[in-house]
């Protein structure tokens, strides 16, 4: 009997098998990263403004998901500072102030300055061709006027650069801080045209074609800049009684 007893309370405290943790569906993952690319493709292309209210109700709506699945991508895109979470109020498209703009600026002027010089000792003539087609791509979205798709291709030049360095790290970095850039731009009414970033990412690809690290270095450094100077990161004190005072029409 005492046997039997040992025997049963052995089988009562044995340890039982953990049940290994199940991996997340991958729907749910492929429909959280669907929201993000979308609302990050929305702000490229400047099709969201800063500040807009993203419920999670209208996003599940759209999406046709879960506002669980909603939450998850709201909040990858508040880690990559994309959008703000705001506690009892929601999620907006992030508003960034002057000090971040320069600081993203600084920031692309480094990395992307280092990026081309190393590249001109490495890139291939079909590489570079492969660029001069992006090139076309420009020019074509420029000329017919396509906002979303000139913006989209104008971005994306940067990120083609460093995937051709072979720096997936980099490029997925930049694709981060190109996203803020146009946040930026759309909250600091960028005059940056077009056609002028276009010129001078014509002229980004001639010196790399010529193999001149200096003078490729030179030239996205002051393409950053000029973009960084026409945002409108230092407005001038408003004087109340002029801007109160009637206009003649």
């Amino acid at each position: 009997m005492v046997t039997h007893r040992r025997s049963s309370l052995k089988a009562v405290v044995a340890p039982q098998p953990v049940p290994e943790p199940v991996p997340a569906a991958p729907a749910a993952s492929g429909a959280t990263e669907r929201i993000v690319e979308s609302i990050t493709s929305a702000i490229i292309e400047r099709r969201l403004m800063p500040g807009t209210k993203l419920s999670e109700q209208k996003l599940g709506d759209i999406f046709q998901v879960s506002r669980t699945l909603v939450r998850q991508a709201l909040n990858q895109l508040s880690r990559d500072r994309l959008v703000t979470l705001e506690r009892a109020r929601g999620a907006f498209v992030a508003m960034p102030s002057v000090e971040e703009a320069r600081q993203v600026f600084e920031v692309r002027a480094m990395l992307e300055s280092a990026l081309v010089r190393q590249l001109c000792s490495r890139i291939t003539d079909q590489q570079i061709a492969v660029l001069r087609v992006h090139l076309r791509d420009e020019s074509a979205a420029v000329a017919r006027t396509h906002v979303a798709g000139r913006t989209r291709l104008l971005a994306d030049f940067h990120v083609v650069l460093a995937r051709m360095l072979g720096n997936e790290v980099l490029a997925r970095l930049l694709e981060d801080l190109l996203s803020r850039s146009s946040l930026i731009a759309l909250m600091y009414q960028s005059a940056q045209s077009a056609e002028h970033s276009l010129e001078e990412h014509v002229q980004i690809v001639d010196a790399l074609e010529k193999r001149d690290p200096r003078l490729a270095a030179k030239l996205m450094t002051h393409h950053l800049e000029a973009m960084e100077q026409n945002l409108r990161l230092d407005p001038r004190a408003v004087d109340l009684s002029a801007a109160l005072q009637p206009r003649n029409t």
